[in-house]
C-alpha cells in the first residue's frame, strides 16, 4: 500500500495536477473570503469566525476533489496498466487504500495552508484572540472527515468508465447528492424531513462544525468512506475475474 501511495504522490506532484489543485483552492477560498463582497467575505462579516470559509470550502471541493480522483482507476483502465496494477502482490484493498490516501494527503496539503486565517482572523479579534476555537477545531475536523468521504466516491466513479470526463462528472453529481442532495429532498418530505436529511453529509458537517464531535456524525462519515472503498474493491474484483 506504501508504494501505491507514495507513486500517486510522485504522479501528482510530478506534475502540474498537484500544484495546480493546492492554488485553485487556495485562490478560490482567498478570492471569496477576503476580495470579493458578497455574504462569505469575512472582512464585511463583522464576526471574528471561520464560518464563511467552512460554508464556501465544500462545494469547492465537490469539484476540486473528483478532478484529483478522476485519473486514478481510469487513466489505469484506458492505458492497460489496471491489469498489470492487479497482479501485483498487492491485494485489491492494499491498492485501493493506497489510491484514496494519495488522493486525500493531496487535499489535505491544500487545506494546511489555512491555519494562517485563524491567525490572522485572532488578531483582527475584539479584543485580540477573541475566535471560538473549539467550533473552529470541529469544524476542521469535520472537513477532513467531508474528504474522507468525496475522496472514496471518486476513487469510485473512477472505476465506472475508462473516460475521466465521465468519471468526473459522476463524482461530482455523487457528491453533490450527498451533501446537499438529501437535505434539498428532504423539503418535499415533510413527515419523514429529519430521516431524510440526515442521510447527507451537510447536517452532519454542519453538527461537527459547532465544535460538538458527536459519534453517530464521525460513524456517518466513515460509514460512506468505507461504503465507496468497498463498492471500488467490489468493481475491481469483477473486472480482474
Amino acid at each position: 500500500m506504501k508504494a501505491i501511495l507514495l507513486r500517486e504522490i510522485k504522479s501528482f506532484f510530478g506534475s502540474p495536477i498537484g500544484y495546480l489543485v493546492i492554488a485553485i483552492f487556495l485562490l478560490l477560498n482567498g478570492l471569496f473570503l477576503w476580495v470579493f463582497q458578497g455574504d462569505y467575505n469575512i472582512l464585511n462579516s463583522g464576526f471574528a469566525d471561520l464560518s464563511p470559509f467552512f460554508t464556501i470550502s465544500p462545494w469547492i471541493l465537490i469539484f476540486l476533489i473528483p478532478a484529483v480522483t478522476m485519473r486514478s482507476f481510469s487513466d489505469e483502465t484506458k492505458q492497460g496498466t489496471l491489469e498489470l496494477l492487479l497482479t501485483k502482490p498487492l491485494s485489491i484493498w492494499q491498492i485501493v487504500n493506497g489510491k484514496f490516501l494519495g488522493a486525500m494527503l493531496l487535499i489535505v496539503i491544500a487545506i494546511i495552508p489555512t491555519f494562517i486565517y485563524v491567525w490572522v482572523i485572532s488578531g483582527l479579534g475584539m479584543p485580540e484572540g477573541n475566535i471560538d476555537m473549539g467550533s473552529t477545531m470541529g469544524s476542521y475536523f469535520g472537513l477532513l472527515f467531508l474528504i474522507a468521504a468525496y475522496s472514496a466516491i471518486g476513487i469510485f466513479t473512477s472505476t465506472l468508465s475508462d473516460n475521466q470526463i465521465v468519471a468526473f462528472l459522476l463524482s461530482v453529481f455523487l457528491c453533490f447528492l450527498f451533501y446537499f442532495g438529501f437535505e434539498g429532498l428532504s423539503t418535499y418530505v415533510p413527515s419523514i424531513e429529519n430521516f431524510i436529511s440526515k442521510l447527507g453529509m451537510e447536517t452532519h458537517f454542519k453538527s461537527m462544525s459547532r465544535g460538538v464531535l458527536d459519534t453517530r456524525d464521525i460513524l456517518y462519515f466513515v460509514s460512506v468512506t468505507v461504503l465507496f472503498l468497498s463498492f471500488t474493491v467490489f468493481k475491481l474484483k469483477s473486472l480482474k475475474s
